[in-house]
Formats: structure tokens, C-alpha cells, sequence
């Protein structure tokens, strides 16, 4: 009798190449639905209490980030709410997983997934606070929709500016980066919090715009980068359409329509063990006082959380050499506002490492929270 895998469930992706025996499972990962984008999988194991199970991942040379894997550990669950991380060796090419199971089903995953579900339960957490407008603003592909919250403490007069700053949030323009909804809801319940006072600070002299959800079909369809019909999101914000990236359309005109002061494109890296930021640096009206609002903002955070720094990172573009069709590009150039891109990792903060439970959904929701002191702090400064 064979062993029974499966992955028909809300993101769920994962090929079987051989499953006749718990201690020799294979597997593949699989492309995007409509893309060549190969790297996030999660799936089910059944009856296996008791079972010394080996599994095996097939062919990653071929994955989208092959070097991903490297000092990668799978994560794991029994019940979907705590998710651990199991001994993982990787030689290049195949990767393997080796754990004797304590229950009837266990579920693997490239990280602690964020269902839509939960994404649906964070809109209708939201819509309860009288601090909240919730704004849709067209749907996908599938027909989903895309959810702004608009987030305002009317009463409240600004401290020490004429008028209140405009501060964009979205996040998982690449669905499977899903510790981004994950550092989205860490943030929108930190905002929320009647009792904290930077978050009073905060609402004094700033309204939010945030978009927990960038890409609920693609992860709906256990896609690690790209939407129903194979678009990459954040290589859309130069021309989006309707047809092929609404999400982006939608979000672009609502920014138009309102403005931008600050934004912050929150995102995972699946290489880097790190969290960092990355900049306009290559933007061409990126100038002194861009760069002096940067450093601001990292020299903020540094204080208001450990788990960031500023060493490791992606390469700054060239002067006038800036990918416009990324978000935090585009934004930075359209609005001539500080727009970051946030990294995250899928395998751990190598500064402050946890062998148990890895970079996680709790440290996403932390580390969320913490971004708050940054942006109260350079208010005063956007404009």
C-alpha cells in the first residue's frame, strides 16, 4: 500500500514521484500554474504515527533559487498552528528530511503558511475597529478582492504638522513570501492598539494605507511568485493592466488618487538569512534628501528591533539604472517619497538563530510591530 500525500487544499503544491514506502517518499517541487517560477511546496503526509519518514526533494538545481536551500530546514506541523523546523540536508540537488512522526498526519511546507482564510479573519478583526474604513478596490483574476484598509483616528489633530502624512503598507506581491501578511498583521495589531502610545502617536500625525494581500490568487494556488495568469506583480508597476495584473492596477490608481508620503513593499528572500531593506538608490530623482530619509529610517529601526540590520543586503542600483517596474521604484520615482522594500528570510535571522522554530510567523508578527517606531519617527521629515 502506498503512502498518501496530498496538497488539494488552499495553497497547497507538491508533485509525487514516489511514495510506496514512509522511508523513501520523493518528491518534486512544482512551477507556478502559469509560470516556470518552482520553489514553494506544502502538503500533507497521512497515517504516519509512528513512521520513520525520509522524504525526499528531487531536482533543485532547477527551482527558481536554487541557493535557497542552502542552510534551509523544512518546516513542519501536526496541527497548523505550531510549525517547527526539521533536520534538512541539502547536496545540491536534492534535499532530505528525516523525523519520526508523532501523529496520524503531518504537514510540510517552505514556511509557515498564511491561508486566505486568515487573511479574510484579519479584514473582518480590522473592520470591527472604529479606527478602520475598509475600502475594496477591484478584484483579481479569479474574481477575489483587493482590500484596502484605510486606518485614521479622525479626532485627532496633528501634533506638529499642517497636515496628516500619507503611509502605504502592501505585501505578498509574491504569494508564496507569506511571512509578509504575517508581518502585516504584527503591524495592523500594534496600530490598532488603543493602549500603545506610539501607535497613538502614529495616528496623530498619519493615515494608513494598507493592503495585506497583493496576490490572493496565486496563493490560493500554491504559486511562489507570479498570479493566475503567470504575471510577476512586482514587474508590473510600470504598465499594469486589467487583464494581466488588476492587483497592481488597482493598488497604482488608488495611490495616484491619494498620494504617497511614505511606502513600504513588505516581501521574503529566499537566499539571504537576513532582514534588510532595499532603497531608490538608482531612481532618477533620487537625491540627498532621499538618501538622508533612508538612513533615518534604518538608523530608527536599528534601535527599535535586533533582528535588523544593515550589512547583508541586495546590491544598490547604479544612478538612473532603477527597474521602474518594481514597486518601491516606481513609487519612489512617481512620488518622490522614501519607499523600502522589506526583506524577510524563509530560513532564519543567522544574527539571532532559533533551531527550533527557525524565522517564523511570531518574529514576522514582531518584527512587524517594531516598524512602527521608524515611520512616527520620520513623520515630521516626508515632506
Amino acid at each position: 500500500m502506498s503512502v498518501q500525500i496530498s496538497c488539494n487544499f488552499d495553497g497547497g503544491a507538491i508533485s509525487v514521484v514516489k511514495a510506496e514506502k514512509f522511508d523513501d517518499i520523493q518528491v518534486k517541487i512544482r512551477p507556478d500554474n502559469a509560470s516556470e517560477f518552482a520553489q514553494w511546496f506544502f502538503f500533507r503526509v497521512h497515517e504516519t504515527k509512528g513512521q520513520e519518514l525520509r522524504l525526499r526533494f528531487l531536482e533543485l538545481s532547477k527551482t527558481a533559487y536554487p541557493k535557497g536551500w542552502e542552510d534551509y530546514q523544512v518546516v513542519a506541523s501536526y496541527n497548523r498552528r505550531e510549525w517547527f523546523r526539521v533536520p534538512t540536508r541539502f547536496d545540491g540537488e536534492t534535499m532530505e528530511v528525516q523525523m519520526t512522526a508523532e501523529c496520524d498526519e503531518v504537514y510540510f511546507a517552505y514556511f509557515e503558511p498564511y491561508s486566505y482564510e486568515r487573511h479574510l479573519d484579519l479584514i473582518g478583526w480590522a473592520n470591527e475597529s472604529p479606527l478602520v474604513n475598509v475600502r475594496q478596490l477591484g478584484q483579481t483574476i479569479d474574481g477575489r478582492d483587493m482590500t484596502m484598509l484605510i486606518i485614521e483616528d479622525k479626532e485627532a489633530k496633528p501634533a506638529k504638522l499642517k497636515a496628516k502624512r500619507k503611509v502605504w503598507m502592501i505585501a505578498r506581491q509574491h504569494p508564496g513570501e507569506t511571512m509578509a501578511e504575517w508581518f502585516v498583521e504584527g503591524f495592523l495589531e500594534r496600530l490598532l492598539d488603543g493602549n500603545d502610545a506610539m501607535a497613538r502617536a502614529a495616528l496623530q500625525d498619519a493615515v494608513f494605507y494598507v493592503v495585506p494581500h497583493m496576490n490572493p490568487d496565486g496563493a490560493v494556488r500554491g504559486n511562489l511568485r507570479t498570479n493566475a495568469v503567470g504575471a510577476n506583480l512586482n514587474r508590473e508597476w510600470l504598465e499594469s493592466t486589467v487583464e494581466r495584473s488588476p492587483e497592481v492596477f488597482h493598488v497604482r490608481e488608488a495611490m495616484k488618487r491619494i498620494g504617497v508620503d511614505m511606502a513600504l513593499d513588505v516581501h521574503g528572500d529566499e537566499g539571504l538569512a537576513y532582514n534588510f531593506v532595499a532603497g531608490c538608490e538608482g531612481v532618477p530623482s533620487y537625491d540627498e534628501r532621499h538618501a538622508g530619509l533612508e538612513k533615518q529610517f534604518k538608523d530608527a529601526w536599528h534601535i527599535a528591533s535586533p533582528e535588523f540590520q544593515d550589512i547583508y543586503g541586495y546590491d544598490k542600483d547604479e544612478p538612473g539604472k532603477a527597474n521602474l517596474s518594481m514597486a518601491t521604484s516606481w513609487i519612489g520615482e512617481q512620488f518622490k517619497c522614501l519607499s523600502y522594500t522589506i526583506e524577510m528570510p524563509f530560513k532564519d535571522n543567522a544574527n539571532l538563530p532559533d533551531v527550533e522554530f527557525g524565522w517564523s510567523s511570531e518574529r514576522s508578527r514582531q518584527f512587524g510591530a517594531s516598524v512602527l517606531q521608524p515611520i512616527v519617527q520620520l513623520l515630521p521629515n516626508l515632506r
